[in-house]
């Protein structure tokens, strides 16, 4: 997989070691989208090999209102 992202700029401590990077706000964005959409794919996953069964959405919002009561 090729990265979009845009050539980044390093934080370097006085022994001249990496230890930070500079980002755009725009390539910063992308990356909180892509973890994002990455934790959804891991939680879909997750629920497909619990084996639990599966409940209509509009049920389980009912029955969390219910339990908050």
């Amino acid at each position: 997989m090729k990265s979009t992202l845009k050539p980044r700029r390093y934080v370097t401590n006085r022994h001249g070691r990496k230890t930070g990077v500079v980002l755009s706000i725009e390539d910063y964005r992308k990356i909180l989208a892509d973890l994002e959409e990455l934790n959804s794919i891991r939680a879909y996953d997750e629920t497909k090999l619990s084996g639990d069964e599966a409940i209509p959405f509009l049920k389980a919002t009912t029955e969390i209102e219910r339990s908050r009561r």
